[in-house]
């Protein structure tokens, strides 16, 4: 558990410094075309969830509120070894990482820096943040659909029996 929780925080710092950047440097310049038309580096403040939802309203402390009650069961499931396989774990690590930077981020700013502006395809802005969210979910479906191995009646008595003893 000490791995993940080491990983996780580095995400988090490598999240953190990128936004950083974009709201010291970026911000002055609004965008910088790397590709034109096709990849930017364009600030954006994202007061909503992803790609923008619920912008309308103030809603940082729900998503805030969210993030931790995610991050709380993933550790939980983490912890009593509900993940069968690293690619699960592993991809619960990536949603806590991202979750938390996000969440951060609302607390810190009130909104979420996002820079990553995918032109071509017209996609909404993001950051590594939601890569990291978006990569983690990814992952986990594929943890769940072809990985993850119900436990039979006795296996869960087993592990009912193991958890009250501690």
């Amino acid at each position: 558990m000490p791995l993940y929780i080491i990983a996780a925080l580095l995400m988090i710092a490598l999240d953190q410094v990128v936004k950083y950047w974009a709201f010291t440097s970026l911000q002055a310049q609004h965008t910088i075309p790397l590709i034109e038309n096709v990849f930017h580096l364009t600030y954006v403040e994202n007061r909503g969830a992803a790609f923008s939802l619920f912008s309308q309203f103030d809603s940082r402390w729900i998503f805030v509120v969210l993030a931790v009650v995610i991050t709380i069961a993933i550790l939980i499931a983490l912890s009593k070894n509900w993940i069968q396989t690293s690619l699960g774990r592993w991809s619960l690590v990536l949603v806590i990482a991202g979750a938390l930077g996000n969440a951060i981020d609302r607390v810190v700013h009130g909104f979420v820096v996002d820079l990553f502006d995918f032109r071509l395809i017209n996609f909404p802005v993001f950051n590594v943040a939601d890569i990291f969210i978006c990569v983690g979910g990814a992952l986990f479906v594929i943890y769940f659909m072809f990985q993850h191995k119900d436990k039979t009646p006795e296996e869960d008595k087993q592990t009912m029996e193991t958890d009250s003893d501690e």
